[in-house]
């Protein structure tokens, strides 16, 4: 687990095994000269005045996302100079965009795997850059080396691999104030949601050998036990006694069976409460609707939305937030046997609705309409839904941009505003009336499956079927930016991203605060 410190030690003193500093373009100036931005003064004029020069003779440019490494020179206690691009420098004394900031972090945590302790100087205008800082490098530093050479408690004991690259130890952020209260709060929640965005890119990145719907549910006992959350854990036998039909029907084709899982955070002086429902298909093949080769590879990544939930409830409970916040994980395995649910088969849910199954790929919506309705008896102030729900929307958004649909649009557009000031991107979405239609169904009360074209869309038609009456529902479908198949960029590491959450916590946060949207 990588530390986070405030450091009063100035850039030129601090000892550590890097200094990282921020350059970017000239703002206005045609040949896009190199300036160094604030927090760079002293690891300048250890150079002489010249570090601008030295780098942009090294191919600089201060474009977002470069880095540029080169030695230090007598003056500095650490070694190594590393300077992250920031993109355009901000025009007079303006401060640097939040995420460009998390991003420069990131990207240089990166690059310094396998270090002990970093400086970080990059310009801190507000308290509000500290955190993005300190945030953007502990995401940044993220590695899972749990099943590698040297790690992996199943190896060979005589495995003489070198082991996995550790992530950077320790970062220190330079410029934020230790004994202010508010860079203090600031860093702790920096820490307390980096951590546990950590933790759910474990669970995404965890083979579905190790993580199934049992486990899951015991991980999820285990951090509740840690951090005061209360966990229920409805096995089997509660689910079919419960009367749970689309999340039995979804797991029963599985040797292991399906959970779901109520997580409740409870602050004695909330007057809010905000429940959150996440997708836990620990691994969907398609069921009898098998998936075509090459589709099956990542599909671990199918609780992700589930994980994002287990996440932002235990943040939740480590701030400390006056609010109730209660996660359902709808957990189930998602395989073709004999005794699979198979297209054509007509499910009883729990809200008493028969649903058409005609293709067991679209299950997701099936364990979630489970829980939403479970959800929605509690009568809480709002539910928002995280999924990894269709491939329709990867298609519509890409493979960075998660959609947001809504029975409310003022409650959607604040969830998209959210999304915007911690830096994910996300796209609003309608739910056309007209798709409903597509869904009818001769033999039942509603098919799982409309009309191809608008298939995300339809998706969130299904879901907002099972949502309770008078109740503010929102649908994040993350299919894209929760599993990130290409190389590393920013603090986005390979693998399982931890999509949604830092707006999950915000908007925690905020109804906190009394503003739900």
């Amino acid at each position: 687990m990588t530390a986070l410190t405030l450091s009063t030690a100035g850039a030129a003193t601090l000892r550590a095994d890097a200094l990282v500093v921020g350059v970017a373009k000239g703002a206005g100036s045609k040949s896009g000269d190199l300036v160094l931005a604030p927090g760079a003064e002293a690891v300048d004029k250890a150079f002489g005045g010249k570090l601008a020069a030295v780098l942009a003779t090294l191919g600089a440019s201060g474009a977002e996302g470069e880095l540029t490494k080169v030695p230090a020179p007598e003056g500095l206690k650490a070694p190594v100079v590393v300077a992250a691009g920031l993109g355009a420098a901000p025009k007079k004394d303006g401060a640097y965009d939040a995420e460009a900031l998390r991003r420069a972090a990131g990207a240089a945590a990166r690059s310094l795997a396998g270090a002990k302790k970093a400086g970080f100087a990059l310009p801190i205008a507000s308290v509000e850059d500290a955190e993005a800082i300190a945030e953007g490098a502990l995401l940044g530093a993220y590695a899972f080396t749990a099943y590698q050479a040297g790690e992996n408690k199943l190896a060979p004991k005589d495995a003489k691999a070198g082991g996995p690259k550790l992530p950077l130890a320790e970062v220190a952020v330079l410029g934020a104030k230790p004994r202010d209260k508010a860079f203090k709060a600031a860093a702790e929640r920096a820490l307390a949601v980096a951590e546990e965005i950590n933790r759910a890119r474990d669970l995404v990145n965890t083979p579905p050998n190790d993580l199934y719907p049992e486990s899951f549910a015991a991980v999820a006992t285990a951090a509740g036990k840690e951090h005061g959350v209360k966990v229920q854990v409805f096995d089997e036998k509660a689910l079919v006694k419960g009367g749970f039909g689309g999340i039995l029907g979804v797991g029963q084709g599985a040797a292991r069976g399906p959970r779901l899982v109520k997580l409740a955070y409870t602050h004695p002086k909330a007057e809010k409460t905000l429940a959150l429902v996440g997708k836990g298909i620990t691994y969907d093949s398609g069921g009898i609707s098998l998936k075509p080769a090459g589709h099956n590879e990542t599909m671990k990544c199918d609780m992700a939305g589930a994980a994002a939930v287990f996440a932002t409830v235990v943040s939740a409970a480590r701030l400390g937030l006056r609010v109730n916040v209660t996660g359902w994980l709808a957990l189930a395995e998602n395989m073709p046997s004999g005794s699979a649910t198979r297209p054509g088969d007509v499910l009883r849910m729990y809200s008493g609705k028969t649903v058409e199954v005609l293709n067991t790929d679209a299950e997701g919506r099936l364990v979630l309409a489970d829980a939403l309705t479970r959800a929605s008896e509690e009568k809480p102030d709002a539910i928002v839904d995280v999924a990894t729900l269709t491939g329709a929307m990867v298609l519509a958004l890409g493979n960075r941009t998660f959609g947001i649909m809504a029975n409310d649009d003022a409650f959607r557009t604040s969830i998209h505003e959210i999304a915007d000031e911690v830096g994910e991107a996300s796209w609003p979405m309608p739910l056309p009336a007209d798709l409903r239609k597509g869904m009818d169904s001769p033999t039942a009360d509603i098919a799982n499956m409309g009309e191809r074209m608008g298939g995300g869309l339809v998706a969130g038609l299904f879901l907002k079927e099972f949502v309770g009456e008078g109740i503010a529902w929102a649908h994040l479908d993350i299919a894209g930016p929760a599993f990130h198949e290409g190389a590393p960029y920013g603090y986005t590491p390979k693998g399982g991203t931890g999509s949604a959450i830092r707006t999950l916590v915000k908007l925690a946060e905020r109804t906190a605060d009394g503003d739900l949207g």
